[in-house]
């Protein structure tokens, strides 16, 4: 895995204000869970070498983004190669509670490490046989402290995913920073935004897929609106990536271009000026220093869930209960 850095930036001092964070770029062993877990250790293991207190993995990593959906006529209802995809999908899925997620719950804490994953998750409070696409936050101790369903999937995405809960919506301290983070285009929702900002939100992950047209001009933009530090961690999807025996390969490689994901993962600081610049067409795991004292620097003249509020005229109502079908009153 190559390892990115700014070219320029200030020395490692040991404060409380600097955060040195890992953003890693990577494809996964598509459609093989566990496969692609050992791969995320593997970058976990090296991240925590480079000197990192985070690392961050793009959306739907394990065990890989429905890339198919747009290559094979997925909307086609009741059809039979839909199926069969959907089924090595299901199956493949990441299940919490059975412990699928323990090895790198034991890598954060060997490491000290704490970890946004995305994930498929095979949720067993939902039946067991929906796959809700997952962001999930593994703290330096190696607990997990959140796990946010996305709340809307994206266009094609419906066919694959069904739709998740507020629940997730909650931030976490790691040194002086404040994280939180959504998947894709919940990252354009500025409600979804906001239920972060009021809670003190000052270091966001943003986690794609993978392409540079979803990261090259929203990040800086978030960056300036949260005047925070903003972190893009994309995925990347080869031809060469997919399995030799997945279903319907020969359809999906003829109508797909060489790259289904390029990547574009990168970095901004809380002025909107690159940390790291977009990374394109490699698995890479960028590494950078951040200072909090930049944060409060620009929040000097614009606090938008402080002095910039006016929570008397407009307020945000957040519903943070998970959903699910029934609930049971036992005796």
């Amino acid at each position: 895995m190559k390892v990115i850095k700014p070219q320029v930036g200030p020395k490692k001092v040991p404060d409380q204000d600097h955060l040195i964070i890992g953003v890693c770029q990577m494809a996964p062993i598509f459609l093989n869970r566990q496969a692609t877990l050992d791969k995320a250790i593997d970058q976990i293991e090296l991240a925590a070498k480079e000197g990192c207190e985070l690392i961050t993995f793009g959306e739907a990593l394990v065990p890989g983004y429905p890339f198919w959906l747009a290559l094979t006529d997925a909307a086609r209802f009741n059809d039979d190669k839909q199926k069969a995809i959907h089924s090595l999908y299901l199956e493949q899925g990441v299940t919490i509670e059975r412990g699928d997620l323990a090895d790198v719950q034991a890598a954060a804490k060997r490491n000290k490490i704490a970890i946004y994953l995305g994930i498929m998750e095979r949720a067993l409070d939902r039946g067991g046989h929906t796959l809700y696409c997952s962001l999930v936050y593994i703290d330096n101790q190696g607990q997990i402290a959140s796990v946010h369903r996305k709340l809307h999937p994206t266009y094609e995405e419906r066919l694959a995913w069904g739709s998740g809960d507020g629940h997730g919506l909650r931030t976490h301290s790691l040194g002086a920073f404040t994280l939180g983070g959504l998947n894709c285009f919940e990252n354009w929702m500025p409600l979804s935004r906001a239920a972060l900002y009021a809670q003190g939100e000052d270091l966001h992950i943003g986690v794609w897929p993978g392409g540079l047209h979803n990261t090259y001009d929203l990040t800086q933009v978030l960056a300036k609106e949260g005047r925070s530090y903003v972190v893009a961690c994309s995925g990347l999807m080869r031809k060469s990536d997919c399995p030799a025996d997945m279903p319907s390969l020969e359809e999906i490689l003829d109508n797909s271009g060489e790259f289904m994901a390029n990547g574009g993962s990168c970095i901004a600081n809380p002025d909107g000026t690159w940390l790291i610049e977009p990374v394109i067409e490699e698995e890479a795991l960028l590494v950078a220093e951040i200072d909090h004292a930049k944060v409060r620097q620009e929040r000097q003249n614009f606090d938008l869930a402080g002095h910039y509020s006016r929570p008397d005229v407009t307020r945000l109502v957040v519903n943070r209960q998970r959903q699910g079908l029934a609930t049971f009153e036992d005796e």
